[in-house]
């Protein structure tokens, strides 16, 4: 198992690091994270608000990384990894991280009376994340390649209809909550959950080369072709029944635009028929009151969110 972030986990606002309680909650959700094995999660927005080198400081004995491929100091050295390599099931997964881009310099720490900031910038993310996935694959061979994007998810569609070598894509900055995998371009696009509310669950099998194919996308597909064809086979009756030649024309026009869909749809569908040698499914955990809480960490939210406090 795997366990990554996708970023933008420490603060509720870009500009939530100011609250009195801020460091205590980032503090804590480092070290949960990193108790609980999280692996890597890339540096959002959202993660800054305390700056560079808080965040350098509560890592810097931890297992959990923090990555970014394209957060540079005003002289162009990457202030975090790019990415790491790591060993999972006997196959070697390379995770790159990404921040969003931004070309005004900004201060990298809090800024402290009499003495003069280091700066921080977000160079563009595309070619950092496709130079950091090519060296990930010529020089470690990893079998697997993950992107964790910090970054606005239009942003994400944009990058990912042109990059290559990357299986998967997990992306945050809005706070999109659950979703169906989507194929973009070369990879596919996931959304790992918001707030701590759910888990994704991504289960994959490989057992060759070639891209993953989603297994839900079969069952979706035939599950929507048994109602196309239902609605096929009435659309179909009430043409046999009509008199009026305008209702029988545009009958006859969704007739044909029905079997379009079925036919694209039979396509999907059949591409389950032989198994694929790379699978991948999307479920999530959702983290209701159904779901235990560990008291120890209970204890330690509740000194920085009091039960009936406005943020419990």
């Amino acid at each position: 198992m795997l366990v990554l972030d996708a970023g933008n986990a420490l603060f509720k606002s870009r500009d939530s690091g100011e609250a009195p309680d801020a460091r205590a909650r980032a503090e804590l959700l480092l070290a949960q994270m990193d108790a609980q094995g999280t692996v890597a999660m890339a540096v959002g927005t959202r993660d800054l608000g305390l700056g560079v080198d808080f965040l350098r400081k509560q890592t810097r004995k931890s297992k959990l990384k923090l990555l970014s491929a394209n957060l540079v100091d005003a002289q162009g050295k990457l202030l975090f990894p790019a990415s790491l390599v790591t060993q999972v099931g006997g196959f070697k997964v390379g995770v790159v991280g990404a921040s969003p881009e931004k070309a005004a310099p900004e201060a990298m720490d809090p800024i402290i009376k009499g003495k003069a900031p280091g700066m921080r910038r977000g160079l563009p993310v595309a070619p950092a994340v496709a130079a950091e996935a090519k060296r990930l694959r010529a020089q470690e061979h990893v079998d697997l390649v993950v992107l964790l994007a910090a970054v606005p998810y239009d942003d994400v569609l944009k990058l990912a209809n042109d990059l290559e070598g990357v299986d998967f894509v997990l992306q945050s900055h809005e706070g999109r909550g659950s979703g169906i995998p989507q194929r973009v371009g070369m990879t596919t696009l996931l959304q790992p959950g918001e707030r701590g509310r759910q888990i994704a669950k991504v289960e994959l099998t490989v057992n060759g080369p070639g891209r993953f194919m989603d297994i839900s996308e079969q069952s979706r597909a035939k599950d929507q072709l048994r109602l196309v064809e239902s609605n096929l086979a009435r659309a179909k009756e009430r043409i046999a029944q009509a008199t009026d030649p305008a209702q029988k024309g545009a009958l006859e026009s969704a007739v044909a635009s029905l079997e379009a869909r079925r036919t694209a749809l039979q396509k999907t569908a059949a591409e389950g028929a032989t198994p694929a040698p790379r699978t991948h499914l999307l479920s999530y955990i959702q983290l209701g009151p159904d779901v235990p809480g560990d008291p120890v960490v209970q204890k330690a939210v509740e000194r920085i969110e009091p039960p009936g406090s406005a943020g419990h």
